[in-house]
């Protein structure tokens, strides 16, 4: 089976998130950027696969600038064969409609039976991408996978509800989406770092992948950000004094608030 992994770089988890005022779009240079932590369930799950059946190749794609290769050679670290890196200036500012364009363009250039993703990135916690990515390629949809089985010519999920989890079953060929109760990354070994600097990457342009340069970018996203304003620093709270009546000085705050 061949298997398609999307990974995505993201600012620093824990680092402080700024848009640019030059263009709305988030601000990547000041931060540190890392692998999307739900895309390494992803890598994870496909190599799991891979394993476990015996044979097959798993790919990583991303899109991103020059400096997402780090992100490809750490997932390729953890065990992946190959990969191939969307790389285009005109591909800045695209929103999620447009990165579902781009992604599924470029998939038609590779082989594969399965691609799974992270259920959503740490930078914009949308979690459509998947979905919007199943539609453009005519392929089944099993999202907020806890749990996948592969069969032959089949996948089937256990769905993370609210509730429990429910049992779908599709045929090949599938986007899965999971979410980080399905698995324990590795950590890429010494091995494996090495290793990563000598697999295949292949690097495609907008034309290579058959892309219409007005369908991605900002120019050609659905979406925008119109305005944004920095966040109001954090104001002191207000210290209650309880002389026997805290109860009713609490309430009447929460009453205050609309809590109650």
């Amino acid at each position: 089976m061949n298997i398609v992994v999307c990974v995505k770089q993201v600012p620093d988890t824990w680092a402080e998130k700024r848009l640019s005022d030059q263009d709305k779009t988030v601000d990547r240079n000041g931060v540190d950027g890392v692998m999307n932590e739900l895309d390494e369930y992803a890598v994870e799950e496909a190599l799991r696969i891979k394993e476990a059946q015996g044979d097959g190749e798993v790919t990583v794609l991303t899109m991103g600038p020059d400096k997402s290769v780090e992100t490809i050679r750490k997932a390729l670290s953890m065990g992946a064969d190959k990969a191939v890196h969307l790389v285009d200036a005109g591909l800045h500012g695209s929103d999620a409609l447009a990165t579902s364009y781009a992604l599924a363009k470029a998939l038609g250039t590779i082989e594969h039976d399965l691609v799974i993703l992270g259920v959503e990135s740490t930078d914009a916690r949308m979690s459509v991408l998947p979905a919007m990515l199943a539609e453009r390629l005519g392929a089944s949809q099993l999202t907020f996978a806890r749990k996948v089985e592969v069969g032959s010519g089949t996948v089937k999920i256990e769905r993370q509800t609210d509730t429990g989890y429910d049992v779908v079953e599709a045929s090949t060929p599938a986007v899965v989406s999971v979410v980080e109760k399905i698995n324990e990354p590795r950590y890429p070994s010494f091995k494996g770092i090495m290793a990563a600097k000598k697999k295949p990457l292949t690097t495609l342009s907008l034309s290579d992948a058959g892309i219409e340069a007005d369908k991605v970018g900002m120019a050609g996203s659905g979406t925008e950000v119109a305005e944004f304003a920095p966040r109001p620093p954090k104001q002191a709270g207000q210290i209650v004094k309880d002389e026997g009546d805290g109860g009713s000085k609490l309430a009447e705050f929460l009453a205050s608030q609309k809590f109650i």
